[in-house]
């Protein structure tokens, strides 16, 4: 099974890589940057597996760059919250 069928699954997943980056000294405007390239890479070559993936993507599809950015950064503060 993988973590992207179950969102519930992703959001541990995602925290706990965002806990290992802040533990290796990982700034947080380093960790935006790479969740808004992980972002990308996901909408582009990652197939939604599940409904808020889907949301998820389609809001990403619409987005500018700067909305990207602003995704990337409430996804991160949402896994953040829930750790």
């Amino acid at each position: 099974m993988s973590v992207l069928d179950n969102f519930g699954q992703w959001k541990s997943f995602l925290s706990d890589r965002l806990e290992h980056a802040q533990g290796q000294g990982m700034d947080q405007s380093t960790v935006s940057n790479l969740a808004t390239e992980i972002g990308g890479y996901l909408a582009s070559h990652v197939d939604p597996k599940n409904s808020e993936e889907k949301v998820l993507a389609d809001l990403w599809n619409v987005a500018s760059d700067e909305e990207k950015h602003a995704i990337a950064n409430m996804m991160v503060k949402m896994v953040q919250k829930d750790s």
